[in-house]
Parts: structure tokens; sequence; C-alpha cells
């Protein structure tokens, strides 16, 4: 698998999230079934910069983050200085057994090699009824929409190949011994942009998806090229393009 050199893109990776900031859907659900756990030990993997850690902050002091970029961590260290931090790879939790009332991963069981390896790390140190909660999207579900997969060749291939099914997840989770596994859609991003307000777009920069940062120079700038002709063409014949982004994040868990 190809993976994103996020030690580089690290010192501007948090202004994505500047879009982000008025969306609680995800950070509600996080603490909710926490404090339905009465969570004290709490782990995300593959934290990055801590934005969702940071969230957990109001339920407990023993949060734990781990990622395997420095540069990342070096982030998070500095936007939480009260947590605690680790480097290191979701296929090998560097923790004990029955560690955990509560492990979660946001946006990132796509850059694992090991995504079931995972799975299983992620039920060994949880203690007895604690929760694995994975938190993402699902291309394979057909559901979306996203012009990025439409002007920027292989992408959408690309993240078939990337990105387990739910279906593949719930099937993981219930082999490692979990119980009562379920899935439901945590949230919704609507951004559809028209005509050329696309070219202002914070997401279609180069690095501030994993999809468009796998691509290279030339790839991205042919399908920057692609989106510019479009825009072109529209307006020649007098009509407003819509470049749509509809994009459901679901939530899996089991105990």
């Amino acid at each position: 698998m190809r993976h994103v050199n996020y030690d580089a893109l690290a010192p501007t990776y948090n202004q994505r999230f500047e879009k982000d900031k008025d969306r609680p859907e995800t950070a509600r659900a996080l603490l909710e079934l926490a404090d339905s756990l009465n969570a004290q030990r709490i782990l995300e993997v593959g934290c990055g910069t801590g934005r969702w850690l940071a969230e957990m902050r109001t339920l407990t002091e023993h949060s734990y983050g781990l990622d395997p970029s420095r540069g990342m961590l070096a982030q998070a260290r500095r936007r939480n200085t009260q947590l605690r931090f680790t480097r290191g790879r979701g296929e090998y939790l560097p923790f004990r057994d029955g560690t955990f009332d509560l492990v979660y991963c946001v946006n990132a069981i796509h850059h694992m090699d090991g995504q079931q390896m995972f799975i299983q790390e992620a039920r060994r140190v949880l203690r007895a009824g604690g929760a694995l909660v994975v938190i993402g999207m699902d291309p394979h579900g057909q559901r979306d929409t996203w012009y990025v997969y439409d002007y920027f060749a292989g992408v959408y291939e690309a993240d078939l190949a990337r990105f387990p099914s739910w279906e593949t997840v719930l099937d993981w989770m219930r082999a490692a011994g979990f119980q009562h596994v379920e899935r439901r859609p945590v949230e919704r991003i609507i951004d559809n942009k028209t005509s050329a307000t696309v070219l202002g777009d914070p997401f279609l920069q180069k690095n501030a998806s994993s999809q468009l940062a796998l691509l290279s120079d030339a790839e991205y700038a042919a399908g920057v090229q692609r989106i510019k002709a479009a825009i072109a063409e529209a307006e020649a014949a007098g009509k407003t393009l819509i470049f749509p982004t509809g994009l459901i994040m679901d939530m899996v868990w089991g105990y």
C-alpha cells in the first residue's frame, strides 16, 4: 500500500479542520459512547494531531494517542500538553492486554497495512466490556458523491483498494470476538461548489486529503486542468457547473 508522508504534511495539517469546526457529530458520538462506558482509559489509534482526542479531555485524564508519524505527534503534543502520545502502528499496539475501556479510530483505518490485525489488537488491549469504535467512509457502498473522484484519474480505484467495506469490518470484529456489533451513519458532509468557486475549496489543495496527497504532481495537475476545462466549457455554454461533495461517515462499534 502507498502511504502519505504525514511528517511532511504535519505543519499545515490542522488547517483542514478549520472547515470542520462546526461539525460536532463525530465528537458527540464518541463522547456519548465513552460516557455510557464510564471510560477511564481511552486510546485513539491514528490520532494525527490529536483533534479528536482533545474532545475526550472532559471525560478522563487518561487519554492516549497513537500514530506512526513523528511530525503529527509533535503537533499533537504542542496542542495537547496534558495527553499521552506514543509512536506506533495500529497493527502492533504497544500496550498490555486489557488496558483500555475504549479504543477508537477516526478516518484512519484505511492507512493501515494490517487492518484486520488492528481489529484483533484492539480486542486484546480492551478490558472485558470495553468497546472498539471505527469511524470513516466506505467508497464500496456507492452512496457518496465527490467531484475529486470524477476529475482525478485513479483516485476512486485507489480508495476501493485502501478502504475496507463496512461489511468486511463487521465480519472482522465478530471474528475477533466482539459482541453486539452495530453500524450507523454518524455524519453527512455536504459541501457542493459551483463553477469557479471550486478552485478555492481547501479540500482541493494537494495536501488536504490523502486521496490527493498520494498523487504525483503531474497526476494532480492533470486533474486540476480537467476541472478548469470543465468550468470553461460550462461558462462558454452559459451553464453553471456543480461540483458535488456528499460523503457519509459511518460509525461501527462492538463490545
